[in-house]
């Protein structure tokens, strides 16, 4: 079955000029590069667009007909189940898509599965909004409130976080052992926005995580965390 993305209103806004390809719609953020490198890692064709929050892009009709909670990534897949096209948002749900799809990066032995969506579920409910948090209040709007209480709150639940995530790579480079899979690609992205857009590596003690730093480290090295960390292209 030809898929016919015209159908979808977000293409009136972002054509695409290749539909036969994934289309990601994005923000080289720490959630937009969780997809941008996913799709690296596997090989994936696809064409990006970004969607910029300066001229609210995400409350446009067009991306909100894709994902109403206005949010970046979203992906519509041409080729989706059943041979149809298929639009996802929300990067963790996406990440498992792209997982099945192509085989790779997420255990086929159910057991692994379920600890690497696990992991997954630990980035998305805990990391990520807890280090956004931070950035809040140690580099934005929050910085200029006098009562630091609020800061220190969310500083010390990323510590928390921080040290359950330096405990599980204690004995491995990866979240699940030797094996890279989505749960590094969710997690270490927010790792990088935490010490370096949010400048709050000090602030978090960061080098009581050697582990931690370790794998952070080695994923920044991977030639598809390099390439999907520009894209898309903020210009």
């Amino acid at each position: 079955m030809t898929s016919n993305l015209s159908d979808f209103l977000v293409t009136k806004k972002w054509p695409a000029k290749y539909p036969d390809r994934l289309q990601l719609y994005s923000l080289p953020t720490p959630n937009g590069v969780k997809v941008s490198i996913m799709l690296e890692e596997i090989g994936m064709a696809y064409e990006p667009h970004l969607v910029n929050f300066s001229s609210n892009d995400q409350l446009s009709p067009e991306f909100l007909s894709l994902n109403p909670n206005n949010k970046i990534p979203a992906i519509i897949d041409p080729n989706g189940p059943d041979n149809r096209p298929i639009a996802l948002f929300e990067s963790g749900a996406i990440l498992i898509y792209l997982a099945e799809k192509s085989g790779q990066l997420l255990p086929q032995d159910a057991t692994a599965r379920y600890h690497t969506i696990q992991w997954l579920m630990f980035q998305m409910g805990g990391i990520g909004p807890m280090f956004g948090q931070v950035g809040f209040f140690n580099k934005f709007a929050g910085k200029e409130y006098e009562d630091k209480r609020p800061r220190d709150r969310y500083v010390d639940e990323a510590k928390r976080l921080l040290n359950v995530l330096n405990k599980q790579l204690e004995n491995s480079l990866w979240i699940m052992g030797d094996t890279y899979t989505i749960a590094d690609i969710a997690t270490f992205p927010w790792v990088r926005n935490l010490i370096g857009f949010y400048e709050a590596g000090d602030l978090v003690g960061i080098k009581d995580f050697p582990n931690v730093t370790r794998s952070f480290n080695a994923f920044l090295n991977r030639p598809a965390v390099i390439k999907g960390l520009t894209i898309p292209k903020n210009e």
